[in-house]
């Protein structure tokens, strides 16, 4: 794995071992992130990266002007590649790690750092709270901020409120909401 665009380009990223996580593929990130750059400027953003796994989509976003990122993982060892990782591109110092359960965290983290201009998620396809995702997040958004969501096709945000776009990468789907 490693960095697609901005100042971090092509330096590489860990990525958990095992099969606890599924980490967006280069080519989907950075095709969100050129798909995101034409609706608003990363530079000097807040961004929530929830289920963040290696950390992979709030790095991207730092390595692409944002101010500051929260990754918000539940699971120890993963966080701490995400961890690992930040410091590994230098970038420990506009990065925040929150050990938590990245619904239940929802809350909290609006109230801490809220609002956001980027919200990230790529939880668990199975997971059965997907659907109710846009709308919780979307409160906490900045105006003009945006949600991207990765999810697979049993999901469909068409009539969805906020939809800015849904696109399909193989087996990823990945839909935009605006707060």
């Amino acid at each position: 794995m490693r960095i697609t665009g901005g100042a971090l380009a092509r330096r590489p990223i860990d990525a958990p071992k095992g099969d606890r996580t599924r980490p967006t593929t280069d080519r989907v990130r950075e095709a969100l992130f050129s798909a995101l750059g034409s609706r608003m400027d990363l530079r000097g953003a807040r961004v929530l990266d929830l289920f963040a796994g290696s950390g992979a989509l709030g790095l991207e976003a730092v390595s692409r002007g944002a101010a500051r990122a929260t990754l918000v993982e539940r699971h120890g060892p993963t966080l701490a590649v995400a961890r690992g990782n930040a410091r590994q591109l230098g970038v420990a110092d506009r990065v925040r790690t929150v050990r938590a359960d990245a619904l239940v965290h929802l809350g909290a983290v609006a109230e801490e750092a809220g609002p956001f201009d980027l919200v990230v998620a790529d939880p668990p396809y199975d997971l059965a709270e997907i659907p109710a995702l846009p709308g919780r997040v979307r409160p906490l958004l900045a105006p003009g901020g945006l949600f991207a969501l990765e999810h697979d096709a049993r999901h469909d945000f068409a009539e969805a409120d906020g939809l800015v776009f849904s696109r399909a990468y193989g087996g990823t789907v990945v839909s935009v909401f605006e707060g």
